[in-house]
This record gives structure tokens, sequence and C-alpha cells, in this order.
């Protein structure tokens, strides 16, 4: 009796070259259907990243797109690109866009200006109906902080002296009576002089006047015209800030002086 023909090994791994058959089929219709259509470049360009990185059939590996987002899982990610490219216009046009916070302090300058503004009206308009117009210099500084009113130091005091005469008081007086209307406001009283020494028991330098000047212009506002004491501040300055030329008996007279400062941006 004849031996049977031992049996072949079945093989079972067969189904790999159909599918590997139909895999390149599949590819190569998505690529003839893209070969059809309009291409737009960029997104061609991340097809052949994604594609390059999954079958490895394109030269040059995968891609990055934008700032480092990488097609690497195939084609599955393509569509998320409207998505992606759609958020990175998004940041783009917000970049564009002014600085919040930067538009937020531009208004409150304007404001400040404005405020500051309405501020040097209203005091240059007291200022000519109790007819101080002569006496007094009514300012606005470059800051849009505050309105500035400055008296001549010759017209309200006497030479090294800070004892206000009674012949000033009037002046002094009728400037009281404006910073009541804004008694809720800070107002600072600044003594200035001009670079001539000065040396005496009482003040031994200028800056001693200065200061000495000014805090009798705040005792005057505050005994004789009631203003609050907690608005009003006092300093002396000496010779430091100069208006005018010490050069000259005229800018030397323009350096003596007092400055009364309202700032607008309290109530």
């Amino acid at each position: 009796m004849a031996k049977k023909k031992q049996e072949e090994e079945i093989k079972t791994d067969g189904w790999k070259d159909t599918f590997s058959d139909l895999m390149n089929l599949l590819l190569c219709f998505f690529v003839l259907l893209f070969s059809m259509s309009n291409v737009d470049e960029v997104k061609y360009a991340e097809l052949v990243a994604s594609l390059s990185n999954s079958f490895s059939i394109f030269n040059g590996g995968a891609q990055a797109i934008g700032e480092g987002v990488l097609v690497s899982s195939g084609a599955t990610q393509l569509n998320n690109l409207d998505e992606y490219f759609s958020d990175m216009g998004k940041a783009n046009e917000s970049e564009n866009e002014e600085d919040p916070l930067s538009e937020f302090m531009d208004k409150l300058e304007e404001e400040q200006k404005k405020k500051t503004e309405e501020l040097y009206s209203d005091v240059v308009e007291q200022t000519e109906q109790k007819r101080l117009e002569d006496s007094v210099d009514v300012t606005i500084d470059d800051s849009y902080q505050y309105v500035m009113i400055s008296l001549s130091g010759d017209l309200l005091f006497e030479s090294g002296s800070a004892e206000i005469p009674d012949g000033a008081k009037k002046v002094l007086s009728r400037v009281g009576d404006i910073l009541k209307s804004y008694s809720g406001k800070l107002i600072k009283i600044e003594g200035h002089t001009d670079n001539v020494p000065i040396s005496s028991t009482a003040y031994p330098s200028n800056l001693w006047l200065s200061t000495a000047r000014a805090t009798k212009v705040l005792e005057y506002l505050q005994n004789v015209k009631g203003l609050k004491p907690k608005n009003l501040e006092a300093s002396g300055r000496g010779e430091s800030i100069p208006v005018a030329s010490n050069s000259t008996a005229s800018g030397r007279a323009r350096n003596r002086r007092v400055e009364i400062k309202i700032y607008s941006n309290t109530h």
C-alpha cells in the first residue's frame, strides 16, 4: 500500500498580500481624486507630509505646519486643517488689534485732559470775575494734572520776610475765594525764590524762606478762608526751579513767587 503524501503545511497569512494590494489601490485612488480637484498648495503640502509619514512612499518625511504642529498620524488629521488655519487667522487678527490695556490708558488720559481743561477754563473765568487777571497768572501743566495760580512774591511779601502784609491780604483773599470752589481737591502751595543768598536768624537759606512763605499762605487759606487742612500741602523749593534768568532784576522778580496748584484728579 502506497504511503500517503505528507500533508503540506497550510499557510494562513496570505491575506496580507491581498490587504497590501487593497491599500495600494486605495492610495492610488486617493491621489487620483486629488489630481482631478483644485488643489490648495498649503493643504497639499500637509497631505504629502501626512502620507509620507504614514506610508513612507514620499521623500522628505513628516513636515511641520505653522509653528510646530506636526502631521504624523495619517490623513485623518486633514479633517482638522480648516479649523486649525481658521484659529491661526483669528490669532493673527487679535495680534493686529490694539492692546486693550493701551486703549484703556489712552481713554483715561483723554478724560484727564478734558477734566483739567475744564478746570482751567473755570479758574480763568473766576479770576476775571474777581479782577485778578493783572495780579496772578493761571496756567495748565503739560501733563494735564493740575491748574496753577502763580502769585508774585514781591506782591505777597516784603524782601527777606515771610509775613503777609495787610495790603497783600486783599489779593490773597480773592484767591482763597476761588480755591473754596475746589475745597475737595488737592491743593499744593509751593514757595520759590531767586538765587540771591540770604542768611538771617529766622531764615538761614532761601529754602527756609520759601518754605516759610508757602506755610504762611497755607495757614491763611486754612484759618481765614476756611479751606480743609487735609487737602492742603505746603513746600519750599528755594531757588531750584527758576522760571526766568536770575541775571536781571526782572527775572529775579519773576522767580520770587508762590505757586498754588489745583489738581484735577480729585473731587
